[in-house]
């Protein structure tokens, strides 16, 4: 009985000890970039994750928060992240309601062919979707920027509503035709209020992938005024390549929306990913 308490006990502490590797290695970056922020340039160049030695320098932040350019970077990025993700989880939840509930003839094939876009990073269709943007008029226009990244992230975001939608019983939508619904309406009144869980962790996937872009904007957009936070982000460390913190003010910056709004909507994220229980 001891040699098993004793057994429990040491997996336990190997269970900590590795989560706890992994949360330093996952958040050793950011704490690095917010510790280098409010430091001074040659206290970050000395002791990368050291303390601040001569008090906060708050300036490195003001610097920035002061540049006109770097709000039309934010709204740049605010504009792409609401649209891309107010389109994906749209037609994402239309997709996946017709996957789920409408019976038509090669439905399970379509559903698997559409599945297959999990298995291709848009980084790898970057030749294909440059062409069919220039061909589109769409260079050097958000939307050259916004419909690939709605297009990428909706097989994703399918899978996850299809999941969901699959749970809600079906004498509910036979109950809400007695009562005088049309299917239009189950999907908007009823379907849609009970996946809030999973629309939520559709929303959140989205706004961090968008937010985060770099390289389509890069390839799509040639006005440095339609550039996003990432883009403008290599803007700034060229112009201030040796100011290493003010390089992570920006950083610091650039994590905290996204970082504030999984916050707000976490609750609902490993609700929406596992398919969650539906409550009556």
């Amino acid at each position: 009985m001891a040699a098993r308490q004793l057994q429990s006990s040491f997996l336990t502490a190997l269970k900590y000890i590795v989560l706890i590797a992994l949360c330093l290695i996952v958040m050793g970056p950011v704490v690095t970039a917010i510790l280098g922020s409010i430091r001074t340039n040659g206290e970050f160049l000395s002791a990368p994750f050291g303390l601040p030695q001569n008090g906060i320098q708050w300036a490195n932040y003001i610097d920035i928060l002061l540049n006109p350019t770097f709000w039309n970077f934010m709204k740049n990025s605010f504009t792409i992240t609401v649209t891309v993700t107010a389109l994906n989880v749209s037609l994402a939840s239309l997709l996946a309601f017709v996957f789920t509930r409408i019976e038509f003839r090669g439905r399970g094939l379509l559903f698997n062919i559409l599945s297959l876009g999990l298995l291709f990073p848009i980084v790898i269709a970057f030749l294909p979707i440059f062409i069919q943007v220039r061909q589109l008029g769409l260079l050097n226009n958000p939307f050259g920027v916004i419909l690939p990244l709605v297009a990428g992230g909706l097989p994703g975001s399918v899978v996850i509503l299809r999941g969901f939608f699959i749970q809600i019983p079906n004498e509910l939508e036979d109950a809400s035709y007695i009562d005088g619904c049309t299917t239009f309406d189950f999907f908007i009144h009823i379907l849609l209020p009970l996946a809030r869980p999973a629309l939520t962790a559709v929303a959140v996937l989205q706004v961090i992938a968008s937010w985060n872009e770099f390289f389509l904007p890069l390839l799509v957009l040639n006005d440095e005024k339609l550039w996003p936070l990432p883009l403008g982000m290599q803007q700034f460390q060229g112009q201030y390549s040796t100011d290493w913190s003010r390089i992570m003010a920006y950083v610091t910056l650039l994590i905290i929306p996204a970082v504030l709004f999984y916050l707000v909507a976490e609750r609902y994220i490993v609700t929406g990913l596992t398919g969650g229980e539906l409550k009556g």
